[in-house]
């Protein structure tokens, strides 16, 4: 594949306004909010646990021993912990049940009053007054600020379809036989008129090509992003004794090596024009980051290094899966590229992994409590290996269409 010269960049870039700078930042931060008021929760845990056990087993607060004896929720933290893994698995399956009602909704109404609601509403119920204050003032901002259509600021949607390439709205999952021989059949346009085209329907959405096997490893695969995401600083602090504040600022290192993972993974899938290998490679390196993660010594440098690495190939391919992806499945050849079926199969594939990631939260809890943290990593490694399992049949077919291709190129060399 040839690298775009500096021209061809620069064609591209300049198809790019500021409109377009605007909406990616806003939309970046209110996911930012969003993520930060969910994180709040697992941050406070080893409080909470210590907070709802008897004084016999709390140092935490100086309270009266008739106080503690009198009103505490459970009678050991083993208890409070279990307690705190249903928590997590009754809010990931509402947060499941709302991705798949938005992804419907989002499809058929303005998608800026979504998200504006979406982000007030929720502020209006977290427990946390600081992040829902801020997540509240993000949500009004987004209902004033956020550009949804190329309408919006006096364009046509057929002006603003001429503004890109055609092949810049080429995605890398389409339905049909020979991907290598691709002509583009994204317009929605008739010869004669511009034609409407009306949301797909959720039975639809699922029997398109790729999205029910990236659903099911998404299940497999955000069980064990969102086990990192709400027990690991709760493990820290358990497994190795650290305090609190300083186990909280250390799992930060998992999502830094998932931004990195997410990115550079995401790119290597641009260039390569495929989505399955990239993911399949990093998934069998995420099995040995777990195994390496499971025996960390006592020492927080070398802990933060391996979380990193862990947070790499387990976040990378989460986070493509849930964005990249999952924007490809929504825009396939069969579908013609209507934009209306986007949010549909976002909210089917990420409402997927939500059902899988509650399910492992309360599982998480279990297997600590009943056989250990080495345990949980054993659980994570197998649900790791089942992710590869579901996208396997994909894996193969993208590996032949590379093959093709490079078959292909050298014939003609």
């Amino acid at each position: 594949m040839a690298w775009p010269n500096a021209f061809q960049r620069g064609s591209l870039l300049s198809r790019f306004s500021h409109h377009h700078v605007v909406v990616f930042l806003l939309t970046f931060f209110s996911y930012s909010l969003l993520h930060a008021s969910r994180k709040t929760f697992s941050n406070v845990k080893v409080s909470i646990s210590e907070q709802w056990t008897p004084s016999a087993f709390n140092t935490s607060v100086e309270l009266p021993v008739e106080i503690w004896s009198r009103n505490h929720l459970f009678p050991s933290s083993e208890k409070a912990t279990l307690f705190l893994g249903t928590l997590d698995t009754i809010f990931l399956f509402s947060y499941a049940v709302g991705l798949f009602i938005s992804g419907i909704v989002g499809d058929r109404l303005n998608l800026r009053w979504v998200l504006s609601f979406g982000m007030c509403s929720s502020a209006l119920v977290y427990a946390f007054l600081v992040t829902a204050s801020v997540q509240f003032a993000g949500g009004i901002v987004i209902f004033f600020g956020l550009l949804v259509s190329p309408e919006e600021i006096g364009l046509s949607g057929i002006e603003a379809e001429e503004n890109f390439e055609e092949d810049s709205h080429r995605p890398l999952i389409n339905g049909g036989e020979n991907e290598d021989e691709y002509e583009p059949n994204y317009s929605i346009q008739d010869d004669s008129s511009v034609a409407q085209v009306k949301a797909v329907s959720f039975y639809q959405a699922c029997c398109l090509p790729g999205v029910i096997p990236y659903s099911l490893a998404y299940a497999c695969l955000k069980l064990v992003n969102y086990s990192f995401f709400f027990w690991l600083p709760f493990y820290l602090s358990n497994n190795f004794g650290w305090k609190e504040a300083e186990a909280d600022k250390l799992s930060i290192w998992y999502d830094v090596g998932g931004i990195i993972g997410g990115t550079l993974q995401g790119f290597i899938s641009d260039v390569l024009q495929k989505r399955a290998p990239v993911l399949a490679l990093s998934l069998l390196l995420a099995v040995g980051s777990l195994v390496g993660y499971s025996r960390s010594p006592n020492d927080k440098s070398i802990n933060a290094f391996l979380m990193t690495v862990t947070g790499f190939f387990i976040g990378g391919p989460s986070n493509m899966i849930s964005s990249a992806i999952s924007a490809d499945l929504g825009r396939q050849e069969l579908i013609q590229g209507s934009s209306e079926a986007l949010a549909t199969v976002t909210g089917i594939v990420d409402g997927s992994g939500s059902i899988g990631a509650a399910v492992g939260q309360y599982l998480v809890s279990l297997i600590r409590d009943k056989l250990g943290w080495m345990w949980v990593f054993y659980f994570f490694i197998l649900m790791t290996s089942c992710t590869i399992v579901f996208i396997s049949p994909l894996i193969v077919k993208e590996i032949f269409s590379l093959m093709r291709r490079r078959q292909a190129h050298i014939l003609r060399e």
